[in-house]
């Protein structure tokens, strides 16, 4: 499956028209961006990563979509999806257990404008829907999260962004707080890279924080690729995780033909 999506997206690359702005997106970073995608344009997320819990344990990610869908200046719908492969070495038979995650169905909109100090800002809601998921990772209820973007530029090559927000497991009350920051770097006309820390705190839980570090690079103003990798700080972390990827759009809007 994760061979036809990957032959279907580049194929989609060959019908991508030009656009003026290079195209923007939430990875391969964990700072969502604040830049909302243009009315009628469906843009794709697609990453395929590798997580490690410790030197024996690791779970694949083949691979995580994000699917956009701009409905005007302010309002963008999202759709995300992550097929997996989970592994534990266990003695004398290792167990491998492969699975779809719930779907997670959202909006983003646009709150403000980059003015003077004020960062560009934009809130970003969504919800877990347990019945999508296989059986084995189900929640007994709908997960609800959200997360507030901000972005500054700096200079025409130097941006900043940071993130704020909170998750429920579908399970408990509970929520997990979550935190981004990441400065980014233009280089040249095609390369972009980035250093980030990020994490989560929960209640009565040992805390969760990691730094990552990538480079993207625009093949066009329309398609891009990027490579990353992390590290985890604190005990309730990844060991470590890499993570390739690649982005396009495409302007769903029809064009129209005009009789003489």
């Amino acid at each position: 499956m994760r061979y036809r999506l990957l032959l279907v997206s580049l194929l989609l690359f060959y019908f991508i028209g030009s656009t003026q702005e290079k195209i923007e997106t939430d990875r391969p970073d964990q700072t969502e961006t604040a830049v909302l995608i243009d009315k009628n344009i469906l843009q794709v997320e697609v990453g395929f990563n590798k997580e490690n819990a410790s030197d024996e344990n690791y779970t694949l990610v083949h691979p995580t979509a994000l699917f956009k869908y701009g409905l005007g200046k302010r309002v963008e719908l999202r759709l995300e999806t992550n097929y997996a492969t989970e592994y534990m070495h266990l003695i004398p038979n290792p167990k491998e257990t492969t699975y779809f995650e719930p779907l997670i169905l959202g909006g983003k909109i646009a709150l403000f404008e980059e003015k003077g100090c004020r960062p560009k800002t934009t809130f970003i809601g969504g919800l877990s829907l347990p019945f999508s998921g296989s059986r084995i990772v189900r929640t007994t209820h709908a997960a609800p999260g959200f997360r507030f973007t901000m972005q500054h530029s700096l200079s025409e090559t130097i941006g900043l962004g940071y993130n704020f927000g909170g998750e429920w497991d579908g399970e408990t009350s509970t929520p997990n707080w979550s935190y981004t920051f990441a400065p980014g770097f233009n280089i040249g006309e095609r390369w972009y890279a980035y250093l980030e820390a990020f994490g989560s705190v929960r209640k009565e839980e040992s805390p969760d924080h990691n730094v990552d570090a990538g480079f993207a690079y625009f093949i066009s103003n329309n398609f891009k690729v990027d490579l990353s990798c992390g590290i985890g700080l604190s005990e309730n972390s990844l060991k470590n995780y890499v993570a390739l990827g690649f982005s396009f759009r495409v302007n769903m809007k029809k064009k129209q033909t005009t009789k003489e």
